[in-house]
C-alpha cells in the first residue's frame, strides 16, 4: 500500500472513530443470589442498547425520537470486593447525525437471567461533555425497557420526539386492570384491603370501613360470588406481587430474612411456642431474655427445616449467636428500674415511640365526643378532689388557663370496641384517660388515670369508671402501677395500628401507586418524591401477608386481636391530609400556638418536647428544600394549574388512592405553588421523619416488655378478691401479678422479635441527606439539595447539644436515654437514630 493510500485509510479510520460515542454501562453483581457467573457471555451480544433521539422525530412512527443502531456490551471490569459488586461494561455507539442528542435508550436482554442495570453514561457526545441515565432497575429476560436521561421536564416542555415515549411508558405502568399480576409485570393499580383472610371485613370502598387503597395483585377471588381475594400460602409470602423494582435488594432481602427469623419461626409453627410455655414471674426473669435462651438440640432444627422452604433458616441456625438472644434495649441499659417512675411514664409521651397523641387539656372534667344516644354518658368521672393535692397553689381553672394540664386520651377511640374486644378476644382492656401536669422544671407529672368499662346493662347506659391517683406505698402504689400498665397497653396498640401502620405505611401506599401511574420519570415531582418511596410497597405487601392479616403476628401481639385493622379503619374516618403537617398537628393537639416571633412561627406550650423541637427543625428544612426545588420548575401558579400530569396525579390520589376521602375537605386543591410545596413537604415528612420517630424506637423502648406491654389479659383485682388480699398482704407479689396481667411469655417473645426487626436499619439504608449520584442534570436543584444536606448536618449537631443540656429534663429522663430518633443519619442495626428517606421497614 502506497504512503498516500495509507494516509487516506488512517484519515477514514479517524473519521469513523470520531463518529463513535463511548459509553459505560454499570450493572450490579449480587453474589448472594446464587448466580455466581451471571454475566458470563454478556459480551457476546446478549444485551443490546439503542439510543433514542430527543431532537429528531421519525414521521413514520408518530414523530417519536429516531432509533439509533444497536450497540452491545464489550469489555467487563469488576469494581469492588463486596456482596454487591459493580460490574462495568464498555459500550460503543455509532454517532448518527439524525439521532443528534440522545434523550433515552432502549435496552434488550437476550440473556436467560434477569440482571440489575444501574447506570449508562455517554462520554463526548457532540455538544455535551457527558449524558447520564440513572436506571436502578431489573431487566427481565426477553423484554425491552426504556430509560430516559436524568434531565427533568414538565410535560409541556418535553422535547417533542420524547413525548410519545413518555405517554406510552405511563400507559404501560397503569395496565388494564385485569388478570393476576406476575413477577415480571410492572403494573401499578389499586385494590381494597380484601386480602386479609378469614372473616375480616373488607377495608376500603364502603362507608362503614373506609381505608386507603393498596396495590392490586389480581389474585383470584376465594369463590365466584365472593369479594375477597385468595391468599398466598405462608411459604410463598416473600413472593407476593409488587413490581420487580419495588422489591428489596438482594442484600436487604437476605438481612431481612435473617432479622425476621424469630418472628417468622414463632408464626410458622406452634411447637416453637411450646418451648416457652411458662409465665414470667419477676422483672429479673424478663432480663434473662437478653442473656440468651438455650434451645433444645435436634427438634427445633427439624421444625425449621421441615416447615421453612427458605433455606436461609438452616444457615442462620448454624450461626454461633443463639437466634433467641435479644439485645439489651436502650431503656434499661443504664438503669433497670427507672422505666417504672412516674416521670419516665410522662416523658415517653413527649420523647418516646408514640409522642404524637398527647394533647393540651381544654376543659375539666374531660368530655366525650361519642354519640350519647348510642353510648350514654361517656364524660369523665374525674373530679377536682382527685387532682387538687398535686396542683400546688393552682386551682384546676388556673392550671388550664396557664396551659399546665395535658391528657393522653384513648377513651373515645376504644369505647366502641371495648365489649367486643373483652368478650371475643383473649384481651381484657379498659378505655383510658391519663391526666398530667406540666411542672416548673418542664417534666410531666401524671395526676390521675381513669379506667372505664362498658356498663353491664349495655353500651347505651354509659361507662363504669374508676379513677386512680399516684400513691407511693401499700396496695394503692401497686394499683397505680397497674393502672399505668393498662395505659401503656392502650398506647402500644394505638401506636402500632394507627400512629405507625395507618398514618405512615397505609396512607402513603396510594401515593406511591399514583406517582408511578401519573408522573413520568421525567417529571420533576417524580424525581423529588421517588427516593421517599423505596421499599414501601414491598414492606406493606409483606405486612398484609404475615403481619396485619387475620391470625397474623399483629393480631397475636396487640390488644384488639381480630379487631385490629377494623379499629384503624374507624380512626381513618378522622384522617385529614393537611393535618399531617407537623405544625398543623401540633396546633390541633393544642401543643403549640402560632407566634411569628418564635422559631418556625410556632411557640411550643411544652418547651422541652423533644419530638416537636427536633421535628420542627427537620420539617422546616424539608420545606425549604422542597420550596427551592419546586420554585425552579414552577415559576407561577399557572404552571401548577396547567401541568396535566401533576393535576392527574393529585386527582387520582384523592379520588382513587384515597377514594373514601373524596372532596376538598381533606385536601389542598393543587392550584398554587404554595399548595404544591406544602403537599410535597407533607409526603416527604410522613415517609421520612414521622416514620422514623415512631418506628425506630420500638425496640429501644418496647424491647423490654414491662415498659411497653401491648396486651392485658385480666382486669384490675377487685376489692375483697383473693388476688387483692394477696397483693395487700404481700407487696412483693406485685411483679408476678403485673406479668400475669400483661403479655404472656410466648407472645412476648413474638412481639419483641417483631419490634426488633422493625427497629433495625439495613446496611443499604438510604437516609434523608442521601440521593443517587447524578439524580438530575439540573444544577440549581443539585445546589438546593447540597444546602439541604448542610442544614441536616447542623440540625444533627444541635440535637446532640440539646441532649447534653441538663436543664432539659425530657431529653434523657430517668432512664438516661438521650432522644436521638430524629438524628438525620445512622449506621446499620439497632441504633435508635437515623431518618431513612422512606418507609422501608
Amino acid at each position: 500500500m502506497s504512503g498516500e493510500n495509507g494516509s487516506k485509510k488512517r484519515r477514514r479510520d479517524e473519521e469513523i472513530e470520531q463518529r463513535k460515542i463511548k459509553g459505560t454501562v454499570i450493572l450490579m453483581n449480587f453474589h448472594h443470589t446464587g448466580l455466581k457467573d451471571i454475566f458470563h457471555g454478556f459480551e457476546d451480544k446478549k444485551v443490546s442498547l439503542n439510543l433514542i433521539s430527543c431532537v429528531n422525530g421519525d414521521p413514520e412512527h408518530e414523530n417519536r425520537g429516531k432509533l439509533g443502531s444497536a450497540a452491545y456490551l464489550e469489555t467487563k471490569v469488576i469494581l469492588g470486593h463486596h456482596d454487591e459488586d459493580e460490574v462495568k461494561f464498555d459500550i460503543t455507539f455509532d454517532w448518527e447525525e439524525e439521532i443528534g442528542n440522545p434523550g433515552a435508550f432502549i435496552i434488550r436482554n437476550h440473556h436467560h437471567h434477569e440482571f440489575y442495570l444501574k447506570t449508562l453514561t455517554l462520554e463526548d457526545v457532540p455538544g455535551y461533555d457527558s449524558i447520564h441515565f440513572v436506571c436502578n432497575s431489573w431487566i427481565s429476560p426477553q423484554k425491552d425497557r426504556l430509560f430516559f436521561s436524568n434531565k427533568a421536564y414538565l410535560p409541556n416542555n418535553t422535547p417533542m420526539p420524547l413525548r410519545k415515549y413518555r405517554e406510552n411508558e405511563l400507559l404501560d405502568l397503569r395496565g388494564n386492570g385485569e388478570g393476576e399480576l406476575q413477577k415480571d409485570d410492572r403494573i401499578y393499580d389499586y385494590a381494597c384491603y380484601n386480602d386479609l383472610g378469614d372473616d375480616r371485613p373488607i377495608l376500603g370502598g364502603c362507608a362503614d370501613h373506609p381505608y386507603p387503597r393498596r396495590l392490586r395483585t389480581g389474585r383470584p377471588l376465594t369463590k365466584p360470588d365472593s369479594n375477597t381475594e385468595t391468599r398466598l400460602p405462608l411459604h410463598k409470602s416473600l413472593s407476593v406481587y409488587v413490581p420487580r423494582d419495588e422489591q428489596f435488594s438482594p442484600l436487604k432481602h437476605k438481612e431481612f430474612l435473617k432479622n425476621s427469623l424469630k418472628a417468622i419461626a414463632h408464626s410458622i409453627k406452634p411447637e416453637l411456642s411450646s418451648l416457652f410455655q411458662r409465665e414470667f414471674h419477676s422483672f429479673e426473669d424478663v432480663l434473662t431474655l437478653y442473656k440468651g435462651i438455650e434451645l433444645p438440640d435436634g427438634p427445633l432444627h427439624n421444625i425449621i427445616e421441615t416447615n421453612n422452604p427458605l433455606q436461609i433458616f438452616k444457615a442462620i441456625f448454624r450461626c454461633e449467636e443463639p437466634p433467641f438472644k435479644f439485645q439489651e434495649p436502650h431503656v434499661i441499659r443504664e438503669n433497670c428500674s427507672a422505666w417504672m417512675s412516674d416521670e419516665e411514664f410522662g416523658r415517653e409521651m413527649l420523647a418516646g415511640v408514640n409522642p404524637v397523641v398527647i394533647r393540651r387539656l381544654e376543659e375539666f372534667p374531660p368530655k366525650s365526643k361519642l354519640e350519647s344516644k348510642q353510648y350514654g354518658d361517656q364524660n369523665s368521672t374525674m373530679t377536682k378532689e382527685h387532682i387538687n393535692n398535686n396542683l400546688g397553689e393552682m386551682t384546676v381553672e388556673e392550671a388550664i388557663a396557664r396551659n399546665k394540664l395535658f391528657i393522653l386520651d384513648y377513651h373515645d377511640a376504644l369505647v366502641p370496641y371495648l365489649s367486643r374486644i373483652n368478650n371475643d378476644t383473649s384481651s381484657k382492656i379498659y378505655a383510658s384517660r391519663t391526666l398530667l401536669l406540666l411542672k416548673e422544671d418542664g417534666a410531666l407529672k401524671p395526676l390521675a388515670i381513669e379506667l372505664s368499662l362498658p356498663h353491664t346493662k349495655g353500651d347505651e347506659f354509659g361507662a363504669v369508671s374508676q379513677v386512680y391517683t399516684p400513691v407511693e406505698h401499700g396496695i394503692g402504689a401497686s394499683l397505680w402501677k397497674l393502672a399505668k400498665a393498662y395505659v401503656a397497653v392502650n398506647d402500644g396498640g394505638y401506636h402500632q395500628l394507627i400512629s405507625h401502620w395507618l398514618h405512615t405505611h397505609a396512607v402513603l401506599e396510594p401515593v406511591v401507586i399514583a406517582t408511578n401511574r401519573q408522573l413520568s420519570v421525567l417529571h420533576p415531582i417524580y424525581k423529588l418524591l421517588h427516593p421517599h418511596f423505596k421499599d414501601t410497597l414491598y414492606i406493606n405487601a409483606l405486612a398484609r401477608q404475615i403481619l396485619i392479616n387475620a391470625g397474623g403476628v399483629l393480631e397475636h401481639t396487640v390488644f384488639p386481636g381480630k379487631y385490629a385493622l377494623e379499629l384503624s379503619s374507624v380512626s381513618y374516618k378522622d384522617w385529614v391530609f393537611t393535618d399531617q403537617a407537623l405544625p398543623e398537628d401540633l396546633k390541633n393537639r393544642g401543643m403549640a400556638v402560632e407566634d411569628e416571633n418564635s422559631p418556625h412561627g410556632l411557640r411550643l406550650l411544652i418547651e422541652d418536647y423533644p419530638f416537636a423541637v427536633d421535628g420542627l427543625e427537620i420539617w422546616s428544612a424539608i420545606k425549604q428544600w422542597v420550596k427551592r426545588y419546586c420554585s425552579f420548575y414552577y415559576r407561577t401558579n399557572a404552571t401548577v394549574r396547567q401541568d396535566p400530569e401533576l393535576q392527574s396525579w393529585w386527582k387520582e390520589i384523592r379520588e382513587e388512592g384515597h377514594g373514601d376521602k373524596k372532596g376538598e375537605k381533606w385536601w389542598p386543591s393543587m392550584q398554587t405553588c404554595e399548595e404544591l410545596i406544602e403537599t410535597c413537604t407533607i409526603i416527604i415528612w410522613i415517609a421520612s421523619a414521622l416514620h422514623a420517630a415512631i418506628n425506630f424506637g420500638q425496640y429501644p423502648y418496647g424491647g423490654y416488655l414491662p415498659n411497653r406491654p401491648t396486651i392485658s389479659r385480666r382486669l384490675m383485682p377487685e376489692i375483697e378478691s383473693d388476688e387483692y388480699k394477696k397483693l395487700e398482704l404481700h407487696p412483693e407479689y406485685f411483679e408476678e401479678l403485673f406479668l400475669k396481667t400483661v403479655t404472656s411469655k410466648p407472645l412476648a417473645l413474638l412481639g419483641i422479635s417483631l419490634v426488633e426487626v422493625l427497629s433495625k436499619h439495613s446496611s443499604d439504608e438510604e437516609y434523608l441527606d442521601q440521593r443517587t449520584p447524578e439524580w438530575t442534570s439540573d444544577e440549581e436543584p443539585k445546589q438546593a439539595f447540597k444546602k439541604f444536606q448542610e442544614t441536616l448536618k447542623d440540625i444533627g449537631e444541635r440535637i446532640m447539644e440539646r441532649n447534653k443540656n441538663t436543664r432539659l429534663k425530657n431529653r434523657v429522663g430517668p432512664v438516661n436515654m438521650p432522644y436521638t430518633l430524629l438524628l438525620p443519619t445512622s449506621g446499620e442495626g439497632l441504633t435508635c437514630q437515623g431518618i431513612p428517606n422512606s418507609v422501608s421497614i
